[in-house]
């Protein structure tokens, strides 16, 4: 098939003026109906996706699971493909999404889609590095992304087993090292609240074991190692944010015990 394919892309995004651009270009030609939901972009990301050809829509943020909703919501086709601003599609693997509809409808529901970080200096993925598979391609009748603040992922419909598209997506997911600390450490917020309103309690021993451990998930098991020095820090840095997740919500069940204990003695007192 040739020319627009019946398929809808999303992105949502804010101050990713310097990264959208790239995304959208590598995958204008799929489809003619390409979302961004902004949710409040100063550096001129709304300008820079529209002079592309896509439909920018301002939503203010509620959490990334209820935004990617929203942006399910505005689009138009059966099919959708989600990307965020920081991910480009390479042009073998655009030509593997154009080749599911060669013969109208794709033969599943849904598709994995492998996401492999390439971090600063690195002009290609390296050859081992950590992949990751998530649903990202798939009908909108039969998966929604999850309502969670913090867990952006695609929940199928019972009975719907997704297939898995050769080929990666590009993840550009680091600026910096200054700015991907910045960026996990906003995102530990968004985590301890949603802990605190899925009503979760993480044992107080792991602020003792939380760095340590991830740590060693992220340089060891999706083998930051492989990435020399570079790899080493930026495993420091997701150690750093799982082990600011715990902290805070630790804080936040602290603060809010001696809350309950005060209000607690004023009725005592009363």
């Amino acid at each position: 098939m040739t020319g627009p394919l019946p398929l809808s892309i999303f992105i949502i995004a804010q101050d990713e003026a310097d990264r959208i651009g790239k995304a959208i270009a590598a995958v204008r030609a799929l489809s003619d109906d390409l979302v961004v939901v902004d949710s409040g972009s100063t550096d001129g990301t709304q300008g820079v996706a529209a002079a592309l050809g896509a439909r920018v829509i301002h939503h203010p943020w509620p959490g990334y699971g209820p935004q990617k909703r929203f942006a399910e919501d505005q689009c138009r086709h059966d099919w959708l493909l989600n990307l965020d601003a920081d991910e480009i599609v390479p042009p073998e693997l655009a030509a593997n999404i154009r080749e599911l509809f060669t013969k109208g409808e794709p033969p599943l529901p849904a598709y994995r889609i492998g996401i492999t970080e390439i971090f600063p200096g690195e002009p290609r993925p390296h050859r081992l590095a950590y992949t990751l598979w998530p649903v990202r391609l798939y009908r909108k009748d039969k998966g929604r992304y999850s309502p969670s603040l913090v867990h952006d992922r695609v929940e199928l419909a019972p009975g719907v087993r997704p297939g898995r598209l050769e080929g990666v997506v590009h993840h550009f997911s680091v600026r910096s090292l200054g700015d991907q600390l910045d960026k996990l450490n906003r995102y530990s917020d968004q985590q301890a609240q949603d802990l605190d309103e899925r009503g979760i309690s993480i044992p107080t021993w792991r602020l003792f074991v939380e760095f340590p451990a991830n740590f060693l998930k992220a340089y060891v098991g999706r083998r930051h190692f492989v990435r020399g020095p570079y790899g080493f820090l930026t495993a420091m840095n997701y150690a750093i944010s799982r082990h600011l997740r715990v902290a805070k919500h630790y804080e936040r069940r602290r603060l809010n015990g001696h809350a309950a204990n005060g209000r607690k003695r004023e009725r005592a007192e009363g």
